[in-house]
């Protein structure tokens, strides 16, 4: 003769931690994720201009303190042209994008610009802030 036991078996998972740790991460990464931007840190002048990018190119940036960088890499401005090197074969249509301070000296960012069209490319854009 078998006898029933009274204990039960349990068919159900408690997943109430599970569900509040998931929650929890959700949260630090929605609150975190503005924070955690590519790029450099550059002040854009405010300008009046069209809002969408036409088509994807290197950029260059020139920090506050005469520093440029190629895409997110420090580099002097004698690299330049050799970080420009994989897009020579399309120079004449790949637009070139400059994020230039609005606190470096004008002739500083001329110097840039003259460098980017010695290496032949034609198509320069210039980025900035669209006004409020």
């Amino acid at each position: 003769m078998r006898r029933r036991s009274t204990f039960r078996g349990l068919a159900s998972i408690n997943i109430t931690s599970l569900v509040d740790v998931t929650l929890c991460l959700l949260i630090i990464f929605m609150l975190t994720a503005p924070y955690i931007q590519g790029g450099v840190e550059v002040n854009l002048p405010a300008a009046d201009t069209r809002t969408q990018l036409v088509r994807e190119g290197p950029v260059i940036s020139i920090t506050a303190n005469r520093q440029v960088f190629f895409q997110e890499d420090a580099i002097s401005l004698d690299d330049l042209v050799e970080r420009l090197s994989p897009y020579l074969p399309d120079r004449e249509t790949i637009p070139v994008y400059l994020r230039a301070d609005e606190e470096i000296p004008y002739g500083f960012a001329l110097q840039v610009m003259a460098v980017i069209e010695r290496a032949g490319f034609v198509n320069l854009s210039l980025v900035a802030e669209p006004e409020r």
